[in-house]
């Protein structure tokens, strides 16, 4: 009897260590309860709305990337003297090609909670647009970017740190 008792506590601690070990999975997020991208830290870490195309031709620019819906939008930040120069890339999911009549601004939160809004002009040559922001304090930056392709509004958060 004893040995009976031993073995079924033995199997059982055992079957929970499984459940316990299997039952660790994320589960997927339905785009219908969450539309909105989430914060990408890592740059070729798509979010959970779409996944990422994977087209060799059209190589990322080593930004953070949020494939949302039939848009592929990757911000760079790249901090310079006197400040920090934003990168933002808009394109098409499919094909990744240049959306260059759309509408961009962004609102971005300082390390010390204080809220800039910045208008992105678009680069015909580089075939993204840009902005510059002008801090220089240290800590982390959260970016709302916020786009409007011919009356369709397509948003994406970024943060990066400086």
């Amino acid at each position: 009897m004893k040995l009976l008792t031993t073995n079924l506590v033995l199997f059982s601690s055992l079957g929970l260590l499984f459940l316990a070990a299997c039952g660790q999975t994320t589960p997927e997020t339905n785009t219908a309860e969450n539309p909105a991208p989430a914060i990408q830290s890592s740059p070729s870490v798509a979010s959970d709305t779409a996944p990422q195309a994977n087209n060799d031709s059209h190589p990322s620019q080593g930004g953070q990337v949020i494939e949302t819906g039939s848009y592929h939008l990757e911000f760079v930040p790249l901090v310079e003297s006197g400040g920090t120069h934003l990168d933002f890339y808009l394109q098409t999911g499919d094909s990744h090609e240049a959306i260059p009549d759309a509408k961009v601004t962004s609102q971005i939160q300082l390390p010390n909670g204080e809220q800039k809004n910045l208008d992105f002009t678009y680069d015909a040559q580089g075939k993204h647009y840009t902005a510059f922001l002008p801090e220089q304090a240290a800590g982390e930056y959260k970016v709302v970017m916020q786009t409007d392709i011919k009356g369709e509004k397509v948003n994406g958060r970024f943060a990066f740190d400086k």
